[in-house]
């Protein structure tokens, strides 16, 4: 393969792990690595190259696409692909690949870690103590209590394994069957969003943003919610609407919440401003994905992938 793919030339515009680079250059590509680009460079250079590599940082959209006129393939270096017009790059013959695996069990533990952070009041705690004010908080346990996991697919299953080794009852909610996947678990599959959101002690988010996921949790659904009910969403940040959430620890409805991410990263609207300063909210700035053992698994998932994508456009045997 290393013959067949010479002299052609890779753009990558996010931070990636060396491997991806060592990987490609191995293969005989041309490798840009401008991890730093701003979206002004990206559109004045990207119409040199036969493919991108991409994080969550660079839009990929009509406006790059139609300007990379020589791109085969985008490489998201990740799990999500949001930030990528997968419409567009359709109708321009342009290949997108990602690395859905990888990250699995890195963001599944982060999850249960800030699940266990949100019930027993870890980031108040830890203030306290900062401060020198030997003060205990009242927290709460989370055996026997009921884990709705919205969206049962790899992630939200993987979760829902470590929170059943813990003691948790689980409710699995998906749009899609998974009655397979949740006998296995011992998991109660549940078809209708409220149903799961009504039995929940605690909810956590799995779920790709797309137009139909974009404010799935918003006034109507907290409202259905347990009072003091724990929120946790280590997904993409537009699945909350940020002022409803506010609105719902306000009123006592969500006890506590735990984020990984925001619609906005960092913070630029009023109540996800007020959602970081929250004496109940825990928020992480979007490292689900980020140890070293998955971003080494992204590596060599989105390197091997792009190479089999960038053989199979020019022919190579």
């Amino acid at each position: 393969m290393r013959g067949c793919l010479k002299g052609l030339r890779v753009l990558i515009t996010d931070p990636v792990d060396d491997l991806i680079l060592e990987t490609l250059h191995g293969a005989g590509l041309e490798v840009d690595y401008r991890p730093t680009i701003s979206r002004g460079e990206l559109l004045n250079i990207v119409e040199g190259y036969d493919a991108l590599v991409v994080r969550s940082r660079t839009r990929v959209d009509r406006e790059v696409l139609e300007r990379a006129r020589r791109l085969k393939v985008v490489a998201r270096a990740g799990v999500g692909l949001d930030n990528i017009d997968l419409r567009v790059a359709s109708e321009r013959g342009v290949r997108v690949v990602n690395a859905p695996a990888a990250a699995t069990q890195s963001v599944a533990e982060l999850t249960i870690g800030l699940l266990i952070a949100a019930a027993r009041r870890l980031a108040e705690s830890m203030e306290l103590a900062r401060r020198g004010v030997w003060k205990k908080v009242l927290g709460t346990e989370l055996y026997g209590k009921t884990l709705a996991v919205i969206g049962f697919g790899r992630i939200g299953r993987r979760v829902a394994q470590i929170a059943k080794a813990i003691g948790m009852e689980i409710v699995a909610y998906d749009v899609v069957n998974i009655d397979e996947h949740a006998v296995k678990l011992g998991a109660v599959p549940v078809y209708d969003l409220y149903e799961a959101l009504r039995k929940a002690d605690a909810v956590t988010l799995h779920v790709p943003l797309t137009p139909k996921t974009r404010h799935l949790i918003s006034w109507e659904e907290i409202r259905t919610m347990k009072p003091g009910v724990i929120l946790v969403n280590t997904s993409r940040g537009a699945v909350v609407d940020a002022e409803a959430l506010l609105w719902g620890i306000e009123e006592g409805i969500i006890g506590a919440a735990a984020l990984d991410v925001l619609e906005h990263e960092p913070p630029a609207t009023e109540a996800e401003r007020k959602l970081a300063e929250h004496p109940r909210v825990i928020l992480t700035t979007h490292i689900g994905a980020s140890t070293v053992e998955a971003q080494r698994r992204v590596a060599e998932e989105t390197a091997r992938k792009l190479l089999e994508a960038l053989a199979e456009a020019v022919g190579c045997p």
